[in-house]
């Protein structure tokens, strides 16, 4: 059974960056898409970042973080990355990442089927 742990979580002054980290257990995600996904208080889960299993790693970013955040996986390591920079206080939320059920990667949640157990980003004015 496949576990995706989160972790790099914290809090941070808006301005600032964080790298969140994924990694993977029981099975290898080299062969999936991987996303990144955030959820905010009161608001819906939404779609941040996600990156293809095909070599060089096609990936697509919703419009609220493009040019300031950066989907990676290293498969070496069964693990995935979201790089934050320029960070903002909506931007705050709890962050998750999950492996799609294909080699590419979704917006819709639906579309996977392994979630992590989120990891907290504050961001402070």
């Amino acid at each position: 059974q496949l576990q995706l742990v989160e972790s790099g979580g914290g809090l941070v002054q808006a301005g600032g960056s964080l790298r969140l980290s994924c990694a993977a257990s029981g099975r290898t995600v080299s062969f999936a898409g991987m996303g990144w996904f955030r959820q905010a208080p009161g608001k819906e889960r939404e779609f941040v970042a996600g990156i293809t299993s095909w070599i060089g790693g096609n990936t697509g970013y919703a419009d609220s973080v493009k040019g300031r955040f950066t989907i990676s996986r290293d498969n070496a390591k069964n693990t995935v990355y979201l790089q934050m920079n320029n960070l903002k206080p909506e931007d705050t939320a709890v962050y998750y990442c999950a492996a799609s059920r294909g080699s590419s990667y979704y917006t819709s949640q639906s579309t996977y089927d392994f979630w992590g157990q989120g990891t907290q980003v504050t961001v402070s004015t």
